[in-house]
């Protein structure tokens, strides 16, 4: 989201340069994703620095609207480059679909984090279940 409304961009600009953490969670606003997996990332933003973490940005199937409300709403919008991927093609393009459609969610991301350098993902962690486990900050920053 920029000033004065969505910005589009190019993932390579956003995850091409430095060591980048990625984190996709399935929507904004969900219980899991809001009580565990953004949070976990906001409290940790300087850990990850710390470990040589450049830049941490958050994906999900939503427009850049909900995504800047919801970075305001859990404290990200500092330390986190929200990136929104409103008609899922980020999650096609990466592999990584949830068909949501069973609960009500229709075509998400899944849960995961990578690590990518210089525009290479180096560590992709894909969560094998519903939960927040291998693609936590605290599971990212053990791999770092």
């Amino acid at each position: 989201m920029g000033a004065e409304g969505p910005v589009a961009v190019q993932t390579g600009e956003v995850l091409g340069s430095g060591k980048v953490l990625l984190f996709a969670v399935p929507g904004a606003f969900t219980p899991g994703c809001s009580k565990l997996h953004m949070p976990g990332y906001v409290q940790n933003a300087s850990a990850l620095r710390d470990k040589g973490i450049s830049k941490i940005v958050c994906t999900a199937v939503n427009d850049a609207f909900v995504m800047a409300a919801w970075a305001e709403q859990q404290g990200a919008d500092k330390d986190i480059v929200m990136l929104a991927d409103g008609n899922g093609a980020f999650a096609d393009a990466m592999g990584l679909v949830l068909d949501g459609s069973g609960i009500g969610l229709g075509k998400r991301s899944q849960r995961y984090a990578a690590i990518i350098e210089n525009g290479v993902i180096t560590d992709l962690s894909v969560e094998p279940k519903p939960g927040v486990d291998v693609s936590s900050c605290d599971a990212m920053i053990a791999k770092l």
